[in-house]
């Protein structure tokens, strides 16, 4: 198994970001989506291995509001704020450029920073991004009804989470979850504030899309009841070096549900672009 090394790092407002780093060569920078208990490496644990052995760096940060980052309270989660000390922790971490792998939030906050910085974003691997749509949009979404829980107060349970988690997948795959992860995502969800979620605020990024100049590969699953699959047309629409994968019997998170299939498309496309 490889060996993941964490660091913490100092951004704006005294806050901290955890990375967790592994392996060697050019950086792919993994970043995970919301959800309660969610960070780095439980949202990216089958595919690390994949990823050091095809010649990366992986790193994983834990977002602000996750894993063992800052954890602020009476604050907006917004998209600039995940954004901006996401980039504050790596530019402190020494990296200057990196591939970038985003699940739903964490593929808006992937989208952002090309958009904010091309130099910064050499190539995109998206699944299921957000922050593609109206805000107000996802809410609409089944999924999203289905994570109503008591997270953020003492009854939240570790049989709760496992019930968020499954909701996350195919109800073909939600069997196949591991007891170690809905732990590990529930020893983080004891420890976040309500306001990582009730309080955060993404914009809709679809009609910056055409802005995009590096090459974005977009997989997603057909049975996504987060994010709509339809919505990866618009990359195909819009953007200038843009590919899509669709995964059928698949729900929000393709790099678990579809993993070995996942490492080795990604891998791939990453070796393409150099």
């Amino acid at each position: 198994m490889t060996e993941i090394i964490t660091s913490r790092h100092r951004v704006s407002d005294g806050q901290e970001i955890q990375l967790a780093t592994a392996g060697k060569g050019p950086a792919v920078v993994f970043l995970h989506g919301s959800g309660p208990g969610a960070s780095g490496v439980s949202n990216f644990r089958g595919n690390i291995d994949a990823f050091v052995e095809a010649g990366y760096r992986v790193i994983l940060p834990d977002l602000i509001g996750y894993g063992e980052s800052s954890k602020p309270e009476d604050t907006d989660y917004t998209l600039e704020l995940f954004t901006s000390t996401v980039r504050e922790a790596l530019r402190e971490h020494g990296v200057d450029r990196a591939a970038f792998v985003g699940n739903s939030l964490g593929g808006g906050i992937a989208i952002q920073l090309a958009l904010d910085e091309p130099d910064f974003v050499s190539s995109l691997v998206l699944m299921a991004p957000g922050c593609v749509a109206e805000q107000a949009s996802y809410f609409t979404m089944p999924g999203i009804a289905k994570m109503k829980s008591s997270f953020g107060s003492p009854d939240f349970s570790l049989e709760e989470q496992r019930r968020l988690v499954g909701n996350l997948v195919h109800p073909d795959f939600a069997k196949n979850i591991p007891d170690a992860l809905v732990e590990e995502r529930f020893a983080v969800a004891k420890t976040q504030p309500k306001d990582v979620l009730m309080r955060m605020k993404t914009p809709d990024l679809s009609p910056r899309l055409g802005e995009l100049d590096c090459p974005v590969f977009v997989l997603w699953g057909l049975n996504d009841e987060f994010c709509p699959v339809e919505h990866s047309a618009l990359f195909l629409e819009r953007c200038a070096n843009a590919r899509t994968v669709t995964f059928g019997r698949t729900g929000h998170w393709v790099q678990v549900e579809r993993v070995n299939e996942f490492n080795r498309y990604a891998t791939e496309f990453l070796h393409e672009c150099g």
